[in-house]
């Protein structure tokens, strides 16, 4: 069986970033996607999610996304990556659902189903989209409403002049209030306050948060969402949200779920027709348990780069594997720079390996 330098697994933008810069170092690689074409988590995002809303955050090495227009992302973003594909030359094969990666021997083995992949290295790059984190309160089974994650949101049209509790305390939340308040009627909750940020969000700031972010995953910490350490701005959208006062003064947490709404610890009921869970998302990396490159902590330890706080990929418990897109490089805008550190360790190996 063909033995790969490395596999990359996902082909959204820190795979496809991984192997843009294999490709330019000569690794041989391979990359495995588990969706049914091009874009990564962008193809399964909400029409109403516009390029105006995500412009910046999408670019990939050495071309940027396309540029703020009102046309859907989550038809232009994997029209982007489609392209992208094709004029690197970037091998994928799809769809692919990886069950696990075991060691043989000096070897990594990579299994999907009754497929096989052999490899010196893995670059893991599957996010978190996949495993959203759905919370389970009393009483969840027994609403007659509808319930909606972020990775379910329906969509504006679908949600209009409904009665709305909006779950969550992230920009996931803020931005859906933005869209929904004018058109819908809603209850914010949340779990904790908003943390606002007052100040402008510049270099200094971003590294101080990300810092914070690496220094957990270096100490084998679970990850926090680096978005979520940032804190939360209103953009343009979300003016008329702030208008009609939706964001003031949001409900603590509910105790229970009833039949038609949310109750509180006093018996305070808000009737609903539909919860929308805007509570974030766990790295999914269950199919590298096999590997344990958990620690006691809880966490997978990944090996700190002096001088570059994005760079932390490499898992100190089996220095083969790369992960982007966990910890300090889990952002749109950290993912080229992760990718590029992955590929140039994974570089390195292989040709210590070749020697």
């Amino acid at each position: 069986m063909e033995v790969w330098d490395s596999i990359v697994i996902g082909a959204g933008q820190g795979g496809l970033a991984a192997a843009y810069f294999l490709t330019q170092r000569g690794v041989d690689h391979l990359v495995l996607d588990s969706n049914p074409r091009a874009g990564g988590a962008w193809q399964h995002r909400w029409d109403s999610l516009s390029m105006h809303d995500v412009h910046g955050v999408a670019d990939l090495p050495g071309e940027p996304a396309p540029g703020r227009s009102a046309h859907r992302a989550n038809v232009a973003i994997p029209t982007y990556f489609a392209d992208y594909e094709q004029r690197n030359g970037l091998r994928v094969v799809r769809p692919v659902d990886v069950t696990e990666v075991t060691s043989e021997g000096d070897l990594l083995v990579v299994h999907a189903g009754d497929r096989q992949w052999r490899t010196r290295t893995l670059v893991n790059a599957t996010g978190t989209w996949t495993r959203p984190n759905w919370p389970r309160y009393p009483g969840v089974d027994d609403f007659r409403g509808g319930q909606f994650h972020t990775a379910t949101y329906p969509g504006l049209d679908q949600l209009r002049g409904r009665r709305i509790l909006v779950v969550g305390a992230g920009a996931s939340a803020v931005q859906f209030i933005g869209e929904l308040a004018p058109v819908a009627d809603l209850v914010w909750v949340t779990r904790r306050p908003p943390r606002w940020r007052t100040e402008e969000f510049g270099p200094q700031t971003g590294l101080q948060i990300v810092t914070e972010v690496e220094k957990r995953v270096v100490a084998g910490l679970s990850p926090t969402s680096v978005a979520g350490a940032t804190g939360l701005m209103l953009r343009e959208q979300e003016q008329e949200a702030l208008r009609l006062g939706a964001y003031d003064d949001p409900r603590p947490m509910f105790e229970r779920l009833v039949a038609d709404g949310a109750q509180w610890a006093d018996g305070t009921v808000e009737t609903a027709d539909v919860i929308l869970w805007a509570t974030g998302f766990r790295s999914a990396v269950d199919h590298l348990e096999p590997l344990s490159l958990r620690g006691p902590r809880g966490g997978i330890p990944l090996e700190r780069v002096p001088g570059n706080v994005q760079a932390a990929t490499t898992a100190v418990r089996d220095p083969r594997v790369h992960l982007i897109g966990y910890g300090p490089s889990a952002s749109t805008i950290g993912a080229s720079r992760a990718a590029r550190r992955a590929a140039l360790e994974v570089a390195q190996q292989v040709a210590e390996q070749a020697s």
